[in-house]
């Protein structure tokens, strides 16, 4: 299997934790999104979303982090990432789905090259963007991890697709610095998590295209 990645990518990222949790043998094969690699025709014939990640699964080619992982976790079900068990099911993807939709789309790098770029935006008023959407997100994320009690992870007592969304989440807050302060439930399943082998692996710095 082959996986399209960038290092600094979110969605990269949660793909690449969970090939690790999943013990996946794969080669890695990275896509410069900051210089627009993702755009190149060959690359959009692969990928029509013209984004990172992507896999190529013997010749099936799917792009979109979320869709990858359901059909990770399907194709490969342990460790099980999306509970089978109904409402434990709906807690990991209700948090999943806050990060992945609500939050990471404001946020990523398109976007903000769009703010600079062409609203003309000054790097302070894209950064004060930055920090309120992260601080309007994180403020949910809190609570839904109050009502699920969460400690070492996000919804029971294992690893599960929320972790996978929430640890890339944390880091690029942090990266952009924001004050993350304010939410020890979320920063409490971050640091756990990255305590873990495959959380370790998967981060950027580890990566073959890693820059600083």
């Amino acid at each position: 299997m082959d996986l399209y990645s960038f290092f600094n990518s979110s969605t990269s990222y949660r793909v690449r934790i969970v090939m690790g949790l999943k013990g996946i043998d794969h080669d890695l094969l990275p896509v410069n999104i900051r210089v627009m690699q993702q755009k190149e025709a060959a690359y959009v014939a692969k990928n029509p979303g013209a984004g990172v990640p992507l896999i190529d699964d013997d010749g099936f080619q799917l792009g979109q982090s979320m869709a990858i992982i359901d059909y990770l976790d399907s194709k490969f079900p342990e460790p099980r990432l999306i509970p089978q068990d109904l409402q434990a099911r709906a807690r990991v993807l209700e948090i999943s789905n806050l990060i992945s939709c609500d939050m990471h789309p404001l946020n990523n790098l398109r976007v903000l090259r769009y703010l600079v770029k062409e609203m003309e935006v000054s790097d302070e008023k894209k950064n004060e963007w930055y920090h309120h959407w992260i601080a309007e997100g994180f403020t949910s994320l809190e609570a839904m991890l109050v009502r699920t009690q969460s400690g070492q992870y996000c919804v029971g007592g294992q690893v599960s697709l929320a972790d996978c969304c929430l640890v890339p989440q944390v880091a690029n807050a942090l990266r952009m610095g924001c004050d993350v302060s304010n939410y020890p439930r979320v920063m409490a399943v971050y640091e756990h998590c990255n305590t873990l082998p495959a959380f370790q692996q998967a981060a950027p710095a580890q990566q073959p295209d890693f820059q600083k």
